[in-house]
């Protein structure tokens, strides 16, 4: 592969797997298609800057954004997503747009031009909640959020055009995924940000709520095994199998900031929370993939990046950011 489209490239994932390919890759040229909404970030890509790097604002959504920026292109790696939860719950239509319709678009402006691999990065999310086990690839889809439908309805445009037109398209199910660069509507950097000025830890409901989280990188890592030598029309899990509950996940992040567990806030759950996410990924351990960054690393790590970069998050917790915040945990906060 010589030049990669990376559309959502300014986003957390997509532009951790940017850096990634750059500095794996010496002779691979990347190209990011994104938007800039609010979670996308040129910030995200200082460290990208690069005669192999190339920057398209654009809609994915849009028929000639996503031509142009495929010109050349012999590889997708599909990023570009509404992903927050939350914001699905008070209205879907952003996500039904980039997630779904966006998707579609993708598939038939690269099934024009003959792309050679096209990987739609998803979620474990949408398999639903499970109490015990872990949903392999071949479980049934049940989302139970507005953002999990819109990522399965575009998991399920990837395989109607493998399966009609012999796209060349793979599908990676990853799990909660933390480290840097996240933008801090998320849980992890939620709570670090808000502990450093010691302002509350909003926690839905019980706080037991299981994740299994997943270091950014090795999630990368992970994408790119799939994108080189995955099989088309296959699903791919990634998980590191480090299942925490979000109290347990709360109560360690301040533990490592030396703050009080006393910003610890249980709050209102939100509709439809689904109480355990687990997914097998035997079959991407198969492939050779292993990751690299167990999970008192990776938390000490993202930890410490977010109290050495406030330059970065603390522009971003302004203004916009702010309003959303007051709007979704203000009531909460002062029930």
């Amino acid at each position: 592969m010589k030049r990669i489209l990376v559309t959502g490239g300014a986003g957390f994932i997509g532009s951790a797997f940017v850096r990634y390919q750059l500095r794996r890759y010496p002779d691979v040229h990347i190209v990011v298609l994104d938007k800039l909404t609010y979670a996308g970030n040129l910030d995200n890509l200082k460290e990208a800057a690069s005669d192999r790097f190339t920057f398209i604002r654009g809609d994915v959504a849009n028929r000639e954004d996503a031509a142009n920026a495929m010109n050349g292109c012999d590889a997708i790696a599909h990023f570009a997503a509404e992903s927050h939860v939350d914001r699905s719950l008070a209205g879907a239509a952003d996500f039904i747009s980039t997630n779904v319709a966006g998707v579609n678009v993708i598939l038939e402006e690269a099934l024009a031009r003959g792309i050679k691999r096209i990987l739609l990065v998803s979620t474990d999310e949408v398999y639903g909640s499970i109490e015990s086990g872990a949903f392999a690839e071949d479980a049934p889809l049940r989302p139970r959020n507005p953002y999990a439908a819109s990522k399965a309805a575009g998991e399920l445009f990837g395989l109607a055009f493998h399966a009609s037109h012999g796209s060349p398209v793979l599908i990676t199910r990853g799990s909660n995924t933390y480290g840097p660069y996240q933008y801090p509507e998320k849980a992890l950097p939620l709570f670090i940000t808000n502990a450093i000025d010691g302002q509350p830890l909003p926690i839905y409901g019980d706080g037991r709520n299981v994740r299994d989280w997943l270091f950014v990188d090795d999630h990368c890592s992970g994408i790119d095994l799939v994108l080189r030598n995955g099989e088309p029309g296959q699903i791919y899990n990634i998980a590191d199998g480090n299942e925490k509950q979000n109290n347990e996940v709360a109560r360690r992040l301040l533990e490592l900031m030396n703050a009080s567990p006393s910003l610890i806030r249980f709050v209102r759950d939100r509709a439809g929370h689904d109480r355990r996410y687990a997914i097998d990924s035997s079959k991407i351990r198969a492939l050779g993939w292993t990751p690299a960054t167990g999970w008192e690393d990776g938390m000490a790590a993202t930890v410490r990046w977010y109290k050495e970069n406030e330059w970065w998050w603390r522009k971003i917790k302004r203004g916009d950011f702010r309003e959303y915040y007051d709007r979704l945990y203000g009531p909460l906060l002062s029930e």
